[in-house]
């Protein structure tokens, strides 16, 4: 019995399939001709229906054995107007020729521009999207290429379209990357104008395991909603980073207000407020361990053990730890490097002052 076409997928499909009678083939004499010319076999009948795929995953969403991983779809239009005030975002990716900024180039720039609803911390509305390749001027190393795709013949003679970029920019009230601190440097390098706009860091800014998610990676918090992706594009990249962060978030207590549950929302909170670096000047030797274990970080460079805080309560709250566990009461001054959202994240310097504990 075949059913109605279904309304979406526009095809039907079989609720009973036929059977194939089909006869077991013949042993062949070793002095047959048959045997050595292989005849064609025509099936007795051909299904040629397609199933109702959507109905198959349904199904095994629906069990408790299975969990189901669909293909990212880009929303290109977000449902719904904000009544009151809107916040006017850019989500950027890159793909360059390697991570060093001093000397790679970027091959690949995507943008999507977006209005978020203060109200919900949602998406509205339409977005623009910007994709162009850009030729780096030498070879694309052969691990770029197996990572992106993108061969030194895509990007031949290509350049930026600097001015649809520059359209994009205008009103821009946040640029969002998931790796902001690799992108920028970049992006500012090529575009200097980018150095006039706020940052936020999806990757940095956002505790995403004390919101109920695994992992950090971008991959896998598109998996823990069910989506997958062509990974490793940067307009791709770009659309699984807004479907993230317009999700709401599984520990957000829901008692709280719709523009708290998102992490946009948060990222939108994060860059109106500094950030911190601060450094353990002179710390004794034997706290190496104890600093490594907080989340410090040694800077080759400076010869410092050094971490990030995200507010005035943290970094005053760092204070009290480092007077009592590190210094322990011994007079000290470390280093703290206030970081507004236009200095964060890029190769630029906050404002630097030494505090005595």
């Amino acid at each position: 019995m075949t059913q109605a076409p279904h309304p979406q997928l526009g095809f039907s499909f079989l609720a009973e399939l036929p059977t194939l009678d089909l006869e077991p083939p013949k042993r062949a004499t070793r002095n047959s001709k048959a045997a050595k010319v292989a005849k064609p076999v025509t099936p007795a009948a051909t299904v040629t229906t397609p199933m109702d795929v959507e109905a198959m995953a349904r199904a095994l969403e629906a069990h408790p054995d299975y969990k189901l991983l669909r293909r990212l779809k880009p929303c290109l239009n977000w449902p719904g107007a904000a009544p009151g005030e809107v916040k006017t975002i850019l989500v950027l990716d890159t793909e360059t020729t390697g991570l060093d900024q001093a000397k790679e180039k970027i091959i690949e720039l995507a943008l999507l521009r977006v209005d978020i609803d203060t109200a919900t911390g949602l998406p509205v509305g339409p977005v623009q999207v910007y994709d162009g390749l850009e030729d780096p001027g030498k070879a694309i190393p052969p691990e770029v290429v197996a990572i992106t795709g993108i061969q030194d013949a895509d990007v031949r003679g290509q350049t930026l379209d600097e001015a649809r970029v520059a359209e994009l920019m205008q009103e821009v009230d946040v640029v969002i990357a998931h790796n902001a601190g690799f992108d920028r440097p970049f992006v500012e390098s090529r575009l200097p104008a980018f150095a006039a706009l706020p940052w936020a860091c999806s990757f940095a800014d956002l505790d995403w395991k004390s919101m109920g998610r695994s992992s950090a990676k971008l991959e896998s918090l598109a998996q823990e909603l069910g989506l997958f992706y062509d990974a490793h594009r940067a307009e791709m990249d770009c659309h699984a980073l807004l479907a993230v962060l317009a999700a709401p978030l599984p520990q957000i207590q829901p008692a709280l207000s719709g523009a708290t549950r998102t992490g946009l929302a948060h990222l939108l909170q994060s860059a109106r407020n500094p950030s911190y670096r601060l450094s353990a000047t002179n710390a004794p030797f034997e706290a190496k361990d104890l600093l490594k274990a907080r989340g410090y970080r040694w800077n080759a460079d400076q010869r410092v053990w050094a971490t990030r805080l995200s507010d005035d309560a943290a970094l005053h709250a760092e204070f009290d730890w480092l007077r009592q566990q590190v210094y322990h009461g011994r007079h000290a001054a470390v280093q703290v490097e206030k970081m507004d959202a236009l200095t964060k994240y890029s190769s630029r310097s906050g404002q630097t002052t030494h505090q005595q504990l």
